[in-house]
């Protein structure tokens, strides 16, 4: 390696770092406001909030990771043209193709490791991801009282807080419905009610001040007390507030949680099950033709379709029509519900082939934004921080763009799913590409951009 190519990889370390960073820190955000319902009001301890961060910075990383080198790029390759630095290599008989090539080689093996990374790190990671969300959602919130408002939070109890005092946390004019008993009604009101958890969570208090406790046996209307009191303490068990981890193997897996063979073998088994239904089809459609012709009744005729040969009998018409409507009226059913399981299979099919692609295609934009960096950087000489974040982020949302439409109208099936996750990079490419030739032929340029608007 030559001392110039090692000069522009050094060049491009900090900013793609730099750029990773930055997109994982805005990702990081915006996960954080879309889930932060889930997350407050639980009590959950700071290590379950930062391992789920975690979980989800592992598929963030995918993303980031092209456009860390498209940022890269340019940042590099904008400072090199801003200090002539460009035209010096040139000038000693170098071209922006030769000064690619270690980038090329350095994004070609980035590909390669993104593509492990995607395959065998990622899926585990969504999955205990899913996890966590599934044991967040059913662990109960942090108890909690609505001022006029019923709640039923607790099993076997209902609580109706009249006011709350917001500054002290007291609640006023309470009433507590306690339905734990079958045999025994209990109400309790009170003025005023503290809600403290015990310190190792297991037990809430209801510390009740100035009240009184109404309880009746239901097969006994005429047994009933009436108990008034100053200070009174209820307490019930905490169940259900406690944060407990959920074995991950018990859980199902979606495509986003499967490795490619995983998955290959799904769809294997879906295209099998594609022949077998037009093999049934076919099969449907000779045994009926058979008895059309011959009058020879199949033995797989389902009991629901019985009453279609009941109505023929008390058709008076010829034999020939009233096997031609029977077996009509049965073969219809026969191929809608095999339409239906085609179609079934086919989606299954191009959910798990768009997953399948979308490992391949996004890893590979490593290398795309090679060629579209490298000549953006030259031909705006974006070396400054603004220039470049700009840049990136409207190729961002062009690729974006295409990579959630393509996968919309995959999994709708409306287009093939390789062209569906490889059309940001088709499109990108051919841009990158006429860029990259256009720059190292000298033949583009910013001021012949702006020369000839000028004109």
């Amino acid at each position: 390696m030559t001392k110039i190519s090692r000069y522009i990889l050094r060049n491009t370390i900090a900013p793609f770092f730099f750029g990773i960073s930055v997109v994982i820190l805005v990702m990081v955000v915006q996960f954080l406001l879309n889930n932060i319902d889930k997350l407050l009001g639980k009590g959950l301890d700071d290590i379950v909030i930062v391992q789920l961060i975690i979980y989800n910075i592992a598929w963030m990383l995918i993303l980031a990771v092209p456009l860390g080198v498209l940022f890269a790029t340019l940042m590099a390759f904008g400072n090199l043209s801003n200090s002539s630095e460009i035209t010096i290599i040139k000038a000693s008989g170098g071209s922006l193709i030769r000064m690619m090539f270690p980038l090329f080689i350095a994004a070609s093996i980035l590909t390669y490791l993104m593509f492990l990374y995607s395959d065998v790190v990622v899926p585990e990671t969504n999955h205990r991801a899913k996890v966590l969300i599934i044991d967040i959602q059913r662990k109960k919130p942090t108890f909690s009282i609505e001022e006029g408002q019923f709640s039923n939070s607790i099993d076997g109890y209902i609580i109706l807080a009249r006011a709350n005092d917001t500054a002290t946390g007291i609640l006023k004019q309470v009433t507590i419905y306690d339905n734990k008993s079958m045999q025994i009604n209990r109400t309790i009101n009170a003025e005023t009610c503290e809600i403290v958890f015990s310190d190792d969570m297991k037990r809430i208090d209801f510390i009740l001040s100035n009240g009184e406790i109404f309880q009746s046996q239901n097969k006994n209307v005429k047994n009933y007390r009436q108990i008034k009191f100053d200070d009174y303490i209820l307490s019930v068990p905490a169940t259900g507030f406690d944060f407990e981890h959920s074995d991950t193997g018990f859980i199902g897996r979606s495509d986003r949680e499967m490795c490619i063979n995983d998955m290959q073998k799904i769809v294997d088994e879906a295209k099998e099950d594609l022949l077998s239904y037009d093999e049934r089809l076919q099969n449907e459609i000779a045994i009926h033709c058979d008895y059309l012709i011959n009058g020879i009744k199949p033995d797989n005729y389902e009991k629901e379709n019985i009453y279609i040969e009941n109505e023929m009998r008390h058709i008076t018409s010829d034999v020939r029509i009233m096997r031609n409507r029977y077996s009509t009226n049965i073969l219809n059913l026969q191929i809608q519900h095999l339409n239906n399981l085609k179609t079934q299979a086919q989606e299954r099919i191009s959910m798990y082939e768009v997953e399948i692609y979308k490992k391949y295609a996004i890893p590979f934009a490593c290398i795309i934004f090679i060629f579209i960096g490298c000549p953006l950087g030259i031909i705006t000489k974006g070396g400054n921080f603004g220039i470049s974040a700009a840049i990136t982020l409207v190729l961002y949302m062009v690729y974006w763009s295409c990579l959630i439409n393509g996968e919309k109208l995959a999994d709708r099936m409306l287009i093939n799913p390789f062209l569906g996750m490889w059309l940001g990079n088709i499109v990108l490419g051919v841009i990158g590409i006429f860029l990259t030739l256009k720059v190292n032929n000298e033949t583009l340029s910013l001021k012949k951009i702006i020369k000839k608007k000028v004109k």
